[in-house]
C-alpha cells in the first residue's frame, strides 16, 4: 500500500484562527486523518523544531502555513518549511497578505515597542525595559526572536505555491481545499485557491441601486435596512474590492464586508480599488463638500488596507 501524503501546519504572526479554521471541517477532520499523515502540527501535536530540520528535504507533500513573518523565528521555520515541503501553501489572510499584524506597518519595531512597554495605559514599566533578544540570567543565557521593523508576507519572504485567503478560510472552502491536494486536482502554481473568482457583491442577494452618498456612518451609527446594499446606506462596505468565496457571510448578517478574501482577479491593491469604488459614490458639488464627505470614514488606513498593507503597492510607511 502506498504511503499517506504527509501533511504540516504551522503559525507564525497570526492569532490562532487558522488552526481553529482546519477544525471547523468538523468530523470531516477524522476523514482527513485517514487520508493523510500529520507529521507537524505544533498546536495539536507535541513536536519540535529540532524534529523538522531532521526531516529530508521535500519529505513533506504540502504545509499549510498561516500567519505573517513578524520575526526572525517566524523567518527561519518559513525557510526551514519552505525546504522540507514539496509544496507550501500560503493559508489565511495573514500568510496571504499580512492581515491585521501588517497594520504595524505603519510604525517600526521602536514605535511599537514605546506604545506597547512605555505609553499604554495598563503598563508599569518604571525602567522603560523593553525586550531584548539575548539576556544574561543567573541561570544563563536567555534568548528570543529578533522583533523586526516590517511585516512581510509569506510569499516575500520564500516561493509560496498557493494562496488560501480568508480570516479565517471558511471551512467549505478548507475543505474543498483538502480534496484538491489529496486527490491531485490543483491549478497551476500560484494560483489562489479555495475562493471564487468574482466579488463578494456578485455573492450578495442585497439590493443594489446608483445611490450617491453625502454621508458615511460607522456600523454602530445606524440600524440599516437588512435589504438594500449597505454602502448605498453610507456604511464602507469592502464587498465591491474584496475576492468571493466566503458566501457574503458579513453583509449576511447586516455587516459590511471587511475584505479578508483579498483582492479579486485582476487587481492589484486591493485598498486602491475599494478606495475607487467610495469615490464613485461621493455625492459632492465641490472639492471642500468631497473632502468633508470623506472625513467621516475614520482610520482610512485601517480600513482600506485592514487586511493587506503589507502586499499593497504601499507595503509600510516609509522610514527614515
Amino acid at each position: 500500500m502506498a504511503s499517506k501524503p504527509k501533511v504540516a501546519f504551522y503559525w507564525a504572526a497570526s492569532c490562532g484562527g487558522c488552526d481553529i479554521a482546519v477544525l471547523e471541517i468538523r468530523e470531516k477532520i477524522l476523514d482527513l486523518a485517514q487520508a493523510v499523515d500529520i507529521v507537524f502540527w505544533p498546536v495539536a501535536m507535541d513536536i519540535k523544531y529540532k524534529d523538522v530540520e531532521a526531516m529530508e528535504d521535500g519529505s513533506i507533500d504540502v504545509c499549510f502555513f498561516n500567519g505573517a513573518i513578524r520575526n526572525s523565528e517566524n523567518e527561519h521555520m518559513a525557510r526551514l518549511l519552505r525546504a522540507k515541503s514539496k509544496v507550501l501553501v500560503a493559508y489565511g489572510s495573514c500568510a496571504h497578505e499580512g492581515c491585521i499584524p501588517g497594520l504595524a506597518n505603519l510604525s517600526d519595531r521602536e514605535g511599537v515597542f514605546e506604545a506597547v512597554y512605555r505609553e499604554s495605559p495598563s503598563t508599569e514599566n518604571p525602567d522603560g525595559l523593553v525586550p531584548q533578544t539575548r539576556y544574561e540570567l543567573p541561570e544563563g543565557e536567555v534568548e528570543i526572536p529578533a522583533f523586526y521593523n516590517t511585516v512581510r508576507t509569506l510569499g516575500q519572504t520564500v516561493e509560496v505555491d498557493y494562496f488560501v485567503p480568508g480570516c479565517p478560510p471558511q471551512a467549505d472552502q478548507t475543505w474543498a481545499v483538502f480534496e484538491a491536494f489529496v486527490s491531485g486536482e490543483l491549478p497551476p502554481l500560484g494560483s489562489v485557491i479555495g475562493a471564487g473568482e468574482k466579488t463578494v457583491c456578485d455573492e450578495c442577494e442585497r439590493v443594489k441601486e446608483d445611490k450617491k452618498i453625502k454621508k458615511f456612518f460607522r456600523i454602530h451609527e445606524i440600524i440599516p435596512d437588512e435589504k438594500k446594499c449597505l454602502l448605498d446606506q453610507g456604511i464602507v462596505c469592502a464587498g465591491p474590492a474584496t475576492r468571493s468565496g466566503c458566501g457574503a457571510l458579513c453583509p449576511t448578517v447586516n455587516l459590511p464586508c471587511r475584505g479578508c478574501y483579498g483582492p479579486p482577479p485582476g487587481v492589484v491593491d486591493q485598498g486602491a480599488k475599494l478606495l475607487s469604488a467610495i469615490a464613485s459614490v461621493v455625492d459632492a458639488d465641490t472639492e471642500e463638500e468631497a473632502r468633508r464627505i470623506v472625513s467621516q470614514i475614520v482610520d482610512p488606513i485601517g480600513t482600506f488596507y485592514r487586511f493587506g498593507l503589507p502586499a499593497s503597492l504601499l507595503r509600510r510607511r516609509k522610514m527614515q
